[in-house]
């Protein structure tokens, strides 16, 4: 049978001193003689006294932990932005809570309302695919909550945001396969009133047009985010007589999808079929041609959004608490991590250019 946790009531009765002076000995402080201090610390290591961190820092308005909520844990572009996030929380002495959306409102909605429960100081988002709208998210500000929105954000909600420049690198893309001798390059996106997914789509049409290319308006198709669909997308245009000869996806489980739908053709890549994705994901250097796609620097990006908590944020909070300062809080605050562009064999029909 398990045992009950020790509390500093039971260090109190032993040491027949006040629960007070307990919990002043335990976090040392000054008005407490060394040697109370010693004695106490030598009874809670004999009785295994566990200090509760958590209702301590809450006493003191704080939980010292953040929350972060993403679409899906499993894929490399948010495993790396958390990997980020966590090691700036680590060197900051802060918790980490990660729930995932799985791409749905609700389940998101259920995890901020967890987070809010949770107390936690701070909650970073890239919100799920099924979003469009920005209620849930203020609820997280009228919890006196901190708000960063990271990769994909609500436009014209007030908060940090940090995001990649994906407009510029979905043109540089677009601008490589188009020097690489294709001509007929479709494009696969995801929900438009995402600002990311739109940005990207912009950057497609402006290389697009600065190339005089006509593209046929079939050979555009958006809200096609997973593999399943760019499979069954990428097949049916690969079968009309006039077909695609390159796919520029903004995912790289689209690029998947539009690389099996060619091999069930055999149609080769890139000789006779160009694929460039989005987010370098593992799997994207591992197959063959390996594919190529955008960097994201994920693990930049995670580490960035923190610190913008860290360094901003928490410090704005800190002087807005003194009476001797008052800061104006920054809000609708954009931030950029540049990406890179990965060239591999799924994009290099010429290998002279």
């Amino acid at each position: 049978m398990k045992s009950k946790r020790v509390t500093i009531y039971d260090l109190a009765k032993e040491l027949g001193i006040s629960a007070s002076y307990i919990s002043k000995a335990l976090n040392n402080h000054p008005s407490i003689s060394e040697k109370t201090k010693q004695a106490v610390k030598k009874k809670a290591a004999e009785l295994n006294y566990k200090q509760n961190s958590y209702a301590a820092n809450l006493r003191q308005g704080t939980s010292k932990t953040i929350g972060v909520i993403v679409p899906h844990i499993d894929q490399r572009f948010f495993s790396e932005a958390i990997a980020g996030i966590e090691e700036v929380c680590f060197e900051n002495n802060h918790g980490l809570i990660i729930c995932q959306s799985h791409e749905s409102f609700k389940k998101e909605c259920l995890a901020i309302d967890t987070l809010i429960h949770q107390n936690v100081d701070c909650i970073l988002i890239s919100i799920s695919a099924e979003t469009q709208s920005s209620v849930h998210l203020e609820m997280i500000k009228e919890n006196n909550i901190e708000l960063i929105q990271f990769d994909r954000y609500v436009e014209d909600l007030d908060s940090y945001k940090v995001s990649n420049d994906n407009e510029e690198a979905s043109y540089n893309v677009v601008r490589a396969l188009i020097e690489q001798g294709y001509k007929k390059l479709a494009f696969i996106g995801g929900p438009e009133y995402l600002t990311i997914f739109k940005k990207r789509k912009a950057g497609y049409l402006k290389a697009i047009k600065e190339a005089q290319l006509i593209i046929p308006y079939n050979f555009i198709v958006d809200s096609a985010l997973t593999k399943e669909k760019a499979f069954d997308l990428a097949t049916e245009l690969l079968t009309f007589k006039e077909r695609p000869d390159a796919f520029f996806t903004v995912s790289d489980h689209q690029s998947l999808g539009v690389l099996q739908a060619a091999e069930s053709l055999n149609i080769k890549v890139p000789e006779q079929l160009g694929i460039f994705g989005f987010a370098n994901e593992a799997f994207t250097e591992l197959i063959k041609p390996s594919l190529s796609s955008v960097d994201q620097k994920s693990k930049e990006l995670g580490k960035h959004a923190a610190n913008v908590y860290f360094k901003k944020l928490l410090k704005d909070k800190s002087a807005r608490g003194s009476k001797k300062e008052t800061v104006k809080k920054e809000i609708n605050k954009s931030e950029v991590i540049k990406s890179e562009i990965i060239i591999r064999e799924s994009s290099i029909k010429n290998p002279s250019k």
